[in-house]
């Protein structure tokens, strides 16, 4: 996927007048947002959950190297085969020899964020192979020829009459407005596509060292055909994926759907070990694990690492003021929201991703939801640093920053600027206590009044309050 994130101040200008896209997002609130208040609430020791995954993260990481090789001793031993990519197009080799080896011509895909990151449906695509998404939201926007624009829900930036109008484009025949009917028309084109695969690849929400298992979690079902069905299934993951036991497995699961969408459990859990058996009915015959590293060992030993606890969830784009405002696109690359605020400039490059940082108000509703308590503010700060730093930022922002530094080290000073420009702001609203327009505060008055400061600083009117 080509990178765009430069543009995310043009891109997101042009959301703010989609009025469809601004439907769209509006769900997201009524949604998951309050769902995930619900089941949090229904459940006394989620604060304490929240710890704990922290804790398992946090050690997982800490032992990341023997955990992966035990997780891999235990593949073989059930007779999988584990791979090592270092980088997305190693991982994309693995893949396309994995897919020959089988003499596949047909492959279905269930919904993998990593898949995204590497570019394997292009790639594979180019190789000859047909490719088919099975989840529906992946689905939808696989016949648009577009990323996905949410973690959970890869096509909540449309609406169910965009859908409609898609389905008619792709499958002919009546135009479909009820939703069920919509998802009975999509099982319909897929089922077939089930039958005639010859692999299946599936990420994993989890792998898990004790047993060599991988975990999946939807709400379709559709992992469960796309590893179930074709002769060889393939599952491709990165590093930080690896967690140590199944009981540490089902502590994350039962973070992982509360924040995701509310719910107590996804509606499909699975955990995937190794090939088909001696007398099983059913499964692949051959089961393989391709492991992505693409920058992620070298965080571990940097402030970046406790962005590696992240289990995908996209608990804080949907709290975010800025995503639910610009959508997944305005991001221009794969991962979206304060999480891909953080990571696309650690993927990409900070070079390319910069814009992404400062695509923030900083109210800190992404770090009080998230459910492993990764400090995404404080992240994104130390990615406007390495900006400050490299000189990536307009002259007029970094010598703001330094005048404002300077002032800030010099409380007399800054106090008396303070009042200065509090008094300048109450001439100027002329007593209507707000400003329709004000000296380098267009991004604010473009759409809203800037209030008026009244009574002084907040430095005076503490003063007063304590006398």
């Amino acid at each position: 996927m080509e990178a765009t994130s430069l543009r995310f101040r043009e891109r997101a200008a042009g959301a703010l007048e989609n009025a469809q896209l601004q439907t769209a997002l509006a769900g997201i609130k009524v949604g998951w947002q309050a769902g995930r208040a619900r089941a949090a609430a229904r459940l006394p020791e989620f604060e304490q959950l929240r710890d704990l995954g922290k804790a398992i993260k946090d050690h997982t990481l800490a032992h990341l190297d023997l955990y992966l090789e035990a997780f891999e001793a235990r593949v073989v031993e059930q007779g999988g085969k584990v791979h090592w990519a270092r980088d997305a197009a190693e991982a994309r080799g693995i893949v396309l020899e994995l897919c020959r080896a089988a003499g596949a011509r047909s492959v279905t895909k269930s919904k993998s964020m990593i898949a995204e990151e590497i570019g394997l449906n292009a790639w594979l695509e180019a190789n000859g192979l047909r490719v088919v998404e099975t989840d529906l939201g992946e689905y939808i926007i696989q016949l648009r020829r577009e990323p996905p624009s949410h973690l959970v829900g890869p096509a909540v930036h449309l609406t169910k009459d965009q859908i409609s109008d898609l389905f008619v484009e792709h499958h002919g025949g009546p135009r479909i407005e009820e939703p069920a009917a919509l998802v009975g028309e999509a099982r319909r084109i897929l089922r077939q596509r089930y039958l005639e695969a010859d692999v299946g690849i599936t990420g994993a929400n989890f792998l898990i060292a004790e047993t060599g298992s991988a975990v999946t979690v939807t709400n379709e079902g559709n992992a469960e055909l796309t590893q179930g069905l074709p002769r060889t299934h393939i599952v491709i993951a990165s590093l930080e994926k690896v967690i140590p036991t199944v009981e540490d497995a089902f502590t994350l699961l039962r973070l992982l759907g509360r924040s995701a969408t509310g719910q107590e459990f996804s509606a499909y859990t699975t955990f995937v070990t190794g090939p088909k058996r001696p007398g099983d009915l059913d499964g692949p015959e051959a089961f393989h694990v391709v492991l992505l590293d693409n920058g992620r060992s070298a965080m571990v030993g940097t402030a970046f690492r406790e962005m590696l606890r992240c289990i995908r969830c996209g608990a804080c784009m949907n709290h975010c003021p800025v995503y639910l405002a610009a959508g997944g696109h305005a991001y221009g690359w794969v991962y979206v929201g304060p999480m891909g605020s953080v990571l696309t400039p650690q993927f990409i490059g900070i070079e390319q991703g910069y814009p992404l940082p400062n695509a923030s108000t900083f109210c800190g509703r992404c770090e009080e939801v998230c459910p492993v308590r990764i400090p995404l503010p404080r992240l994104m700060r130390l990615w406007r640093e390495e900006q400050f730093r490299k000189a990536l930022v307009p002259p007029t922002a970094r010598w703001g920053l330094r005048l404002w530094g300077a002032l800030a080290r010099r409380p007399f000073l800054y106090r008396l600027t303070a009042r200065w420009a509090a008094r300048a702001l109450r001439l100027l609203a002329r007593g209507r206590g707000r400003l329709a327009a004000a000296p380098l505060a267009g991004g604010w008055t473009g759409t809203r009044d800037l209030p008026a400061p009244q009574g002084g600083t907040f430095m005076d009117q503490w003063r007063r309050r304590r006398r």
